[in-house]
């Protein structure tokens, strides 16, 4: 059994940053992989960001590359999401995700979820 918390959400303007956080708690261990999901409002939750459970290889999302950074703290069973020259259409509840087996962008390989942080981009 595995908690998952975020922390970090918010109202930013178009172009600024945020630094979403997420704790684990319980049976965790540096072998989960990880990941970052959305879902905006009226839409399907979607794949961000992973990171495999060392912390090597990590992959994005087309929406978010080059803007998005995904890293974790194993030591302190901690990750977190860097979002810079954040846009509108960023807008919408992001969730944190384990994995025990697979490095995947699909939900259903996720066990583990967060409540979710609302992050919010003004025009």
């Amino acid at each position: 059994q595995v908690q998952l918390v975020e922390s970090g959400g918010g109202l930013v303007q178009a172009g600024g940053s945020l630094r979403l956080s997420c704790a684990a708690s319980g049976r965790t261990s540096s072998n989960y992989h990880m990941g970052w999901f959305r879902q905006a409002p009226g839409k399907e939750r979607e794949f961000v960001a992973r990171i495999s459970g060392n912390g090597v290889i990590t992959s994005y999302a087309d929406s978010v590359k080059g803007r998005f950074t995904i890293s974790r703290v194993n030591a302190k069973n901690t990750m977190h999401l860097q979002m810079n020259s954040l846009k509108p259409e960023d807008t919408a509840v992001y969730y944190c995700a384990a994995a025990e087996k697979y490095y995947s962008v699909y939900r259903s390989d996720y066990e583990y979820w967060g409540q979710g942080t609302q992050v919010t981009v003004s025009s």
